[in-house]
């Protein structure tokens, strides 16, 4: 009797699991989640108490953010390593192209890549963080849900909007080891890019630029929403925007997100030659 086969899709879903979370891998970055979450978890709860009740809108983003800080670094190097590393690295070897010879269209092939590089990975994050959130702080949690939730969303903004671009630039090249080089001088290049705007808006009094870069970045805004930008002086606020103008430059950072990534798919489908 003829063995039945899988659906391609599933098929390569499993294969890109299976080649992203190989033992040990899976099991040492869920244990870095949850030792830095709740460490830092805890730590967030002592330092926030000092500047803030314990309760209320800015309570619950100085927690949210104190806990996500490792955290999110960590899913940062997960994310270089599945996504920039890994995809450079299979069209390296040329794996890529046995995924391609399945009865399935390129954005599909994609679409489980990314299922596996980042969904799985961005599940383990979020999963670990609410669940923590909930175990330590679930009054806090509850009362403030939208800006628990407005939280998470300015701050994976930027990290998901730098994993497209890597995706394109690892196809771009096809060397996995060079793009991880790229994907981690790109990073520190903007981090700094970011100390230096911030300078350069309190000295001149001027929160223009970090307002452009608040699109690309939406967690300044969230931040200066809760801790308003000085002058030099002290006796001014340069910029503190409300709630509805963070909404706004979150908008506008979910809407480069998803024009990156439809770059990304229209080199993958139509520009890509393998």
């Amino acid at each position: 009797m003829e063995r039945r086969k899988g659906h391609p899709f599933l098929e390569i879903l499993a294969a890109s699991i299976h080649e992203d979370f190989r033992f040990p891998i899976l099991e040492v970055f869920a244990f870095l989640y949850a030792i830095s979450t709740f460490a830092f978890l805890g730590l967030g709860s002592r330092i926030t108490l000092m500047f803030s009740p314990r309760s209320g809108e800015a309570y619950t983003y100085q927690l949210v953010s104190i806990q996500m800080g490792m955290p999110l670094f960590i899913f940062l190097i997960l994310i270089f390593k599945n996504v920039v590393y890994g995809f450079g690295n299979e069209f390296e070897k040329g794996t890529i192209q046995t995924l391609l010879s399945y009865p399935l269209k390129r954005h599909m092939v994609l679409t489980a890549k990314l299922l596996s590089a980042l969904g799985v990975s961005l599940l383990m994050f979020l999963g670990i963080q609410f669940f923590a959130l909930f175990i330590m702080a679930p009054q806090t949690v509850s009362a403030n849900l939208t800006t628990v939730i407005v939280s998470y969303l300015a701050s994976l903004s930027y990290p998901l909007f730098l994993t497209a671009i890597l995706l394109i630039v690892a196809m771009k090249i096809r060397k996995g080891g060079l793009a991880l080089v790229l994907g981690i001088v790109l990073y520190f290049a903007l981090s700094v890019a970011q100390g230096i705007l911030t300078v350069l808006s309190i000295t001149t009094g001027s929160p223009l630029t970090l307002q452009a870069l608040s699109i690309l970045n939406p967690s300044l805004a969230l931040q200066y929403h809760f801790n308003p930008l000085g002058s030099l002086t002290g006796g001014e606020t340069l910029w503190n925007p409300d709630f509805n103008e963070v909404l706004v430059y979150l908008m506008g950072g979910y809407c480069l997100v998803i024009a990156a990534f439809l770059i990304a798919y229209y080199y993958f489908s139509r520009r890509l030659n393998i």
